[in-house]
């Protein structure tokens, strides 16, 4: 039986790199390619591919944010997240979006096919060194971090991220092109459900959480 796949990577020289991967199965055929995650959805919604690979990072919406909307949309398509990302924290939020699978990029040429047969089989597939990583991070008690970030919209993970790269609440702004005050109410609620209260404490948990290098 022939494995239809939609593709989504802002890169057109990683997708046809997967695509030539992909394709040198006989019995997986690519359908479609989107170059960010709102054409993903749209294109997810018009071919109903059996699998959906996407890469977590895309112009316009996440490929977690992206992922969520094509399982609620079509429960039967199976979505497999590329990321460069190695945290239990980005794992943990695609899992909670609906992806059945993380593969990291840097893998992709050995996991890749392995883990397009295993979703398509009903399973979920993980990169065997996130594995490891998923399993220690669940052992230690106490740690908050993965849980908490999945609690977070898009946006304000996207604040956070730019708090910890040091930039103050007028320049978020700028950069986003919305008003100072949504800004500071998006750090409100940062601290509201992070239960952190002060800037230090912001960055030293998006360094925690992977959201930005320590």
């Amino acid at each position: 039986m022939e494995t239809t796949i939609l593709l989504a990577d802002d890169h057109r020289l990683v997708r046809e790199g997967l695509k030539a991967l992909l394709e040198s199965r006989d019995d997986f055929a690519v359908v479609g390619e989107a170059c960010d995650g709102a054409e993903a959805v749209s294109l997810a919604s018009q071919k109903h591919p059996d699998v959906v690979i996407m890469d977590i990072t895309m112009p316009k919406l996440s490929g977690i944010d992206a992922a969520r909307q094509i399982s609620q949309n079509d429960p039967e398509a199976k979505v497999l997240v590329l990321s460069m990302h190695e945290s239990p924290s980005y794992v943990e939020e695609v899992l909670r979006a609906g992806a059945a699978g993380y593969v990291l990029k840097n893998s992709a040429a050995t996991d890749l096919i392995a883990a397009v047969d295993a979703i398509r089989s009903g399973d979920s597939y993980l990169s065997p060194s996130v594995t490891q990583q998923v399993v220690d991070a669940l052992a230690r008690p106490g740690d908050r971090g993965s849980s908490a970030v999945s609690a977070l919209t898009e946006r304000e993970r996207e604040v956070l991220k730019l708090i910890a790269d040091g930039l103050s609440s007028k320049e978020i702004a700028e950069q986003l092109g919305v008003s100072l005050k949504t800004i500071e109410s998006h750090r409100a609620n940062l601290m509201d459900k992070l239960d952190i209260h002060k800037v230090s404490g912001l960055v030293r948990f998006a360094i925690r959480a992977g959201l930005v290098a320590p």
